[in-house]
């Protein structure tokens, strides 16, 4: 029985000051299975959501249009971690809103595929439009922190560790934060609404692995893990312990071992279900009547992050 505790609050809370550590934390870097490279929380979702998925992603690296809400949350994203380049005392809403037009046009440039959230390249009122939609989420995370007292130990940190025995784990983390006599924060954007109280332990799924990954990277116990969700305004918090991240890390051992058995058996089954709905590859699933894609003759070390 674990201790760890999962807590909700709104956006009332006190600010946090955090100091900044003199030197990144320096990851172990060994190779992962050759063929399925690395594991991260993204993929190891697609796996227990469906292995046909993992595998398209993974293997074959199947193309895909990002989605609206993807893409205005990688819009988000990118303002966060810049805001925190500005003075404290430039850490405003109004600051942030300004940040966003040329947020969104870097973006376009390190990957125009996101222009088909508008059928294409977007027109000068697309774009405006587009912005203008994005500006209640920023004013939500300024209710519900103030940048201006935060001074993040890293941001967009990435993180690795070779389990060993095991996968090599991989990551990027949105912000951490350092507090003395405190500990580490690990801090993540969500441009959703918080989940139910039933999927509480679900959402906690990429924080732990975080978690574990530092923990392991430097023997230093995470103190929190926080997720901010700024379609509603909500925190998600919990607080881990040895016992919970030891559990963690063997159910992260036992999903390689089925990943790698599937994998060397080649029965990449589709798993239907409500998912099917936003998948991008069902004329590639039998589930969804479409035709199963050979396997690659030759697999290189994919190195999968996110």
């Amino acid at each position: 029985m674990t201790s760890s505790t999962t807590t909700r609050t709104r956006a009332d809370l006190p600010p946090v000051v955090v100091i900044p550590p003199a030197e990144l934390w320096q990851a172990t870097r060994q190779a992962g299975h050759p063929q399925l490279g690395a594991l991260s929380p993204s993929r190891a979702s697609d796996f227990t959501t469906c292995p046909l998925l993992y595998r398209y992603r993974t293997i074959d690296r199947l193309p895909e249009e990002p989605s609206p809400a993807m893409v205005r949350g990688t819009l988000i994203h990118t303002v966060l971690e810049r805001i925190f380049d500005l003075p404290a005392a430039d850490r405003t809403l109004d600051e942030a809103i300004a940040l966003l037009p040329s947020s969104w046009d870097d973006l376009l440039a390190e990957e125009p595929e996101v222009a088909a959230v508008f059928g294409g390249d977007p027109d000068p009122a697309q774009s405006a439009a587009w912005l203008t939609d994005a500006e209640p989420l920023l004013a939500t995370y300024f209710a519900m922190e103030d940048p201006r007292y935060l001074e993040p130990a890293h941001r967009e940190l990435h993180v690795e560790y070779q389990l060993p025995d095991g996968p090599l784990l991989r990551g990027f983390v949105d912000r951490v934060d350092i507090a003395e006599g405190v500990g580490v924060r690990i801090v993540d954007y969500k441009t959703g609404r918080s989940p139910g109280p039933q999927f509480e332990q679900k959402s906690m799924f990429q924080l732990r692995f975080y978690a574990l990954v530092i923990w392991r990277m430097t023997g230093a116990l995470p103190a929190l893990l926080q997720l901010n969700y700024l379609g509603n305004g909500e925190f998600l918090r919990l607080v881990p312990d040895v016992e919970d991240l030891r559990s963690f890390e063997a159910k992260l051992r036992r999903l390689w071992e089925s990943i790698v058995l599937i994998a060397e058996t080649g029965d990449w089954q589709p798993r239907p279900g409500g998912h099917c709905r936003w998948c991008s590859f069902a004329e590639h699933c039998p589930a969804q009547g479409g035709a199963l894609l050979p396997l690659p003759t030759q697999a290189a070390d994919r190195g999968e992050v996110g």
